[in-house]
């Protein structure tokens, strides 16, 4: 049998029931993707990226020798063809291999293209993008399988991955001793002794990591699984800790805002947050109500009240009773609407178009507006009397410009989410996206970054969105790299980024690291050589 022989139907064997799977004669388990892209990131959160490398280095090592072993004993043939490895490894479903080109004479040595690699992409859908490769297991799997085929120290190291914005992943493969010097780096990777050393420090990290994890609770406050809204930035967190302790009492609040910023999710939070969370929660858009059916809307109506009112219609207070009515554009409504609704709020209870008696409703009100709504009561288009009534307490959302710690975040979660809409397989952005989408003004704010990346997943034709993917008023826009028609080095861009990240955690080095997706000894030379310089 040749290595292009090799056919998974062939080499899979598994009960359609259920039970063992074997491949090529030897046990194997199935894995989610998302699974190890998780563990990866919780090696890294609790290890460190020092570790969490030099573990799945050597896993992959182990099962590369395996797999060579295997071979060997099985199909001893197929190990010396050289094509064989690298097939299997995507048999395995590892990656895809365009490229291949492996020399023998006068020594070992290989050049590998990677594709699709599953370890690229998870780092980026768990951890953003980095500065260094990170195929780490998958390296490991090509050092053990190589060293178990020749008899001899092989390594595999990546020089270029699609995970720190490379086009492409790329490796080179030879002997230990055909390496020199250059290897050192990445010797301690593949050693046992390295990993027993850094682990005697396991036990005091985890008896800190109880401290530690209430510490980032209160600096970070709800994040995007609990509370459904993105919170990089502190202004971001200290606007929801505000509607957190908001939502606790069951006073009228006003949101105000720029159009998009994400008032509706405030609101949201602020009823799921509160004692009514398990109420309705209903929204309208004042705005977008023509007046004379407002009335209809917020109070119902009886059979018969109006022309084309041909069977009874509950209104929105009485459906959202118990629970919380959002009123949005609330500074649209007329002031002859404005004195019905201070009615409501003052005696609770409601009377539909049509009848005469009252109904009792309990509902908190939540009103937004992107006016200010002050300034309509001094000039006389919204009653002073339901300002008051309406704004015992105000949160005021910050726009997307002034939170550009949430720029990335949300992008990404926006890309997740279209990806999986549009059943593409777009997984990042290139590093000019990533710029462009930081620096950006963001004059429509959330609203129009979402449907900047719906835009862009919708055209986007390979893994990860490009500049001609974006729409022309944001591709045309000034970028952080240029400046009154200037080119600014990237040197200085990368000073600015990671010195402001710095200042956003409070000089909590550590946490910046985490946050730019650098190891902290990277961010330490860095930080040196801007010292020197």
């Amino acid at each position: 049998m040749k290595a292009r022989e090799l056919d998974l139907r062939k080499l899979l064997s598994f009960n359609p029931k259920g039970g063992i799977i074997q491949f090529m004669g030897h046990r194997a388990l199935l894995f989610d993707a998302v699974a190890l892209g998780l563990l990866r990131k919780e090696l890294i959160d609790n290890l460190g990226i020092f570790a969490a490398r030099n573990i799945l280095t050597r896993m992959g090592y182990a099962h590369g020798w395996r797999t060579a072993d295997n071979l060997d004993s099985e199909y001893p043939d197929l190990l010396q063809d050289g094509a064989c490895g690298p097939t299997l490894h995507m048999l395995q479903g590892m990656t895809n291999i365009p490229t291949c080109n492996m020399s023998f004479i006068p020594t070992f040595r290989m050049s590998t293209i990677w594709e699709d690699s599953y370890e690229a992409e998870q780092h980026i859908l768990h951890l953003g993008l980095t500065h260094e490769p990170v195929c780490w297991t998958m390296t490991g799997y090509v050092s053990g399988y190589c060293s178990r085929m020749l008899g001899q120290e092989v390594y595999c190291i990546e020089d270029q991955c699609c995970a720190k914005g490379d086009a492409r992943c790329h490796n080179e493969t030879r002997l230990k001793e055909d390496w020199g010097a250059a290897i050192e780096p990445h010797l301690p990777f593949f050693h046992t002794e390295t990993i027993d050393v850094l682990l005697k420090d396991v036990t005091t990290k985890l008896q800190r990591s109880e401290q530690r994890v209430r510490k980032l609770q209160q600096l970070i406050g709800n994040d995007v699984q609990s509370s459904g809204i993105i919170a990089s930035s502190k202004i971001m967190r200290q606007t929801l800790n505000l509607a957190k302790r908001i939502a606790k009492v069951d006073s009228s609040v006003v949101v105000t805002g720029e159009s998009g910023v994400g008032k509706e999710m405030i609101a949201r939070f602020i009823h799921k947050e509160s004692l009514r969370a398990a109420q309705p929660f209903l929204a309208v858009n004042c705005g977008a109500v023509a007046e004379t059916l407002l009335e209809s809307e917020f109070f119902g109506h009886t059979k018969g009240a109006f022309t084309g009112a041909d069977k009874e219609r509950l209104g929105l207070f009485e459906a959202a009773n118990g629970g919380t009515l959002f009123l949005d554009e609330v500074g649209e409504i007329s002031l002859g609407m404005q004195v019905k609704l201070l009615r409501v709020l003052q005696e609770k209870e409601i009377r539909r178009v049509g009848e005469n008696c009252s109904r009792p409703v309990d509902v908190r009100i939540i009103a937004a507006t992107n006016r200010n709504l002050a300034d309509e009561v001094a000039a006389g288009r919204f009653r002073k009397d339901l300002y008051y009534r309406l704004c015992i307490f105000e949160i005021i959302v910050p726009p997307l410009r002034e939170r550009p710690d949430d720029i990335f975040s949300l992008a990404q979660f926006f890309l997740d989410k279209a990806s999986q809409t549009m059943k593409r397989q777009v997984i990042g952005f290139t590093p000019q996206v990533a710029d462009l989408l930081a620096q950006y003004d963001w004059p429509g704010n959330v609203r129009q970054l979402q449907n900047t990346i719906e835009h862009a997943v919708a055209l986007c034709n390979g893994k990860r969105i490009s500049l001609n993917d974006l729409p022309k008023i944001v591709r045309q826009s000034e970028s952080l790299v240029t400046s009154a028609g200037t080119i600014r080095p990237i040197d200085d861009v990368e000073r600015e980024l990671i010195l402001s990240a710095i200042q956003i955690v409070n000089g909590d080095k550590a946490l910046a690291a985490r946050k730019l997706g650098i190891s902290l000894s990277s961010l330490y030379q860095k930080l040196k050589r801007y010292e020197g310089g």
